[in-house]
């Protein structure tokens, strides 16, 4: 295993370099597609959210790897190698393992404990399958995060120690005051029909918001939003859809507005906030603006506008670092610790088994050449003593092979181990073509768990 992760997160980076280094859905194509195209890598795969960058792949070389990698990230993410290097970090083997897997459990979060990542994960996931850019490792390692995570969240109270971006940010608006107390009675309006605008209308809908218009540059997204939101049995609140050009008119009759879109420009211009925040009135509660993109779609001379409140990533970072952890997350650290050497002992083991597998074949081959032989020799042998004589002789090789391989598979999966199947193919002249062969089998076979 060569895992190498190279990334940028709101740990590492301040938050106008992870904006201007957010990547777009065909961003992410593009660079995973070059980073097969690259020498050092064979696998890849995008893990990219509002807070992190982080591009994982399947190495040969450590050193040309991290450096084709922070290249390519450089590349389309837009911002300069030279300036973009300072932020990032370089995690490898076992450490991008405990890296993703953490991840997954939300300790890296912004909000420590939000659950809301295992969807991002699962995504990047499905990406790399699509494209055929995630092969084995990435397979099992990504599969394996949102395993862990799910284990983090089930065996353990890490949900209480934070919740999702949306439910903070609307914490944040909210000043003190309970969520459901502060949201009754008010019009929101939700831009962007993504996952995290979808959860923001769902939240706000819950919280008793008397109604929800969603703003969307695909009108169909926008309806089907709306669809979930007002079926039978759902939250019951009043809601409806706008084509994206009638938010600016749809901010004079809003007090909440959440804003989570991929625009690469800004949604919410500062005269459009400031001219729907004059027509509010004297008196009026000032209007609560949530900007939960990056790059940001709201501007951010908002901040300086009388009767506007704006909480967006930045103001999210700052109030997150002073949040209080839960006991739970030591024992999170614990599972995540855990989970990384069996993750690693697993894919040691692995990585022996087609050598396994070739000498086996090699000691099977042995056997029918010398019972053809045999038969050349004595060629009036009779069935019943042939049969016998070749189940005698497979039963010798299997009881002398038996041990070493399930011993060199055990001693694989220990730290260090890798250079077991290199002594095997050596003292058993195994042909390397032949052990390539079997582990290409395993990649390809569709009933591999």
């Amino acid at each position: 295993m060569s895992l190498l992760v190279v990334g940028l997160s709101h740990r590492s980076a301040p938050v106008s370099v992870l904006e201007r280094a957010a990547l777009d859905p065909d961003a992410q194509t593009k660079l995973l597609q070059d980073t097969l195209a690259a020498e050092p890598a064979a696998e890849g795969a995008v893990l990219a959210t509002c807070n992190r960058i982080e591009l994982y792949a399947d190495v040969d070389k450590f050193h040309a790897g991290v450096a084709e990698l922070s290249t390519l990230l450089a590349q389309h993410s837009g911002v300069g190698l030279e300036e973009l290097t300072p932020y990032l970090y370089v995690h490898y083997e076992d450490r991008a393992v405990h890296h993703l897997f953490s991840v997954a459990c939300g300790l890296d979060s912004m909000v420590v404990g939000e659950g809301q990542i295992l969807g991002q994960i699962k995504d990047a996931l499905a990406r790399g399958q699509e494209l055929h850019t995630a092969g084995r490792l990435l397979n099992d390692l990504f599969q394996q995060a949102l395993r862990v995570g799910k284990r983090a969240h089930s065996e353990t109270g890490i949900d209480r120690a934070g919740q999702s971006l949306v439910t903070f940010g609307l914490e944040q608006l909210a000043a003190g005051a309970e969520v459901e107390r502060w949201a009754h009675g008010k019009r929101a309006l939700v831009i962007g029909a993504g996952s995290m605008s979808s959860l923001a209308a769902a939240t706000l809908a819950r919280a008793g918001i008397a109604e929800v218009v969603i703003a969307n540059r695909t009108a169909e997204r926008a309806s089907r939003l709306v669809q979930i939101l007002t079926e039978p049995g759902g939250t019951g609140v009043a809601a409806r859809a706008v084509a994206m050009a009638d938010a600016p008119a749809e901010l004079t009759r809003a007090d909440v507005v959440v804003s989570c879109t991929g625009a690469t420009g800004l949604v919410l211009k500062a005269a459009d906030i400031e001219a729907a925040a004059q027509g509010r009135g004297p008196g009026a509660a000032p209007l609560a603006l949530l900007d939960l993109a990056m790059p940001r779609d709201i501007d951010a001379a908002a901040h300086r506008l009388p009767g506007v409140r704006l909480v967006d990533i930045e103001s999210l970072a700052e109030a997150a670092a002073d949040a209080p952890m839960a006991a739970d997350v030591d024992r999170v650290r614990a599972i995540v610790g855990a989970e990384v050497a069996t993750f690693g002992a697993a894919q040691r083991a692995a990585h022996i088994t087609p050598t396994v597998v070739a000498l086996r074949t090699m000691a099977a081959d042995v056997v029918a050449s010398e019972m053809a032989r045999l038969e050349g020799r004595l060629p009036g042998l009779a069935d019943k003593e042939r049969a016998e004589i070749t189940q005698t002789v497979r039963r010798v090789v299997d009881k002398l092979l038996h041990a070493p391989t399930v011993r060199v598979k055990q001693l694989a999966g220990e730290p260090g181990g890798a250079g077991y199947a290199d002594a095997l193919r050596t003292l058993f002249d195994l042909d390397p073509e032949t052990v390539a062969a079997v582990s290409r089998a395993d990649v390809n076979d569709p009933n591999r768990g």
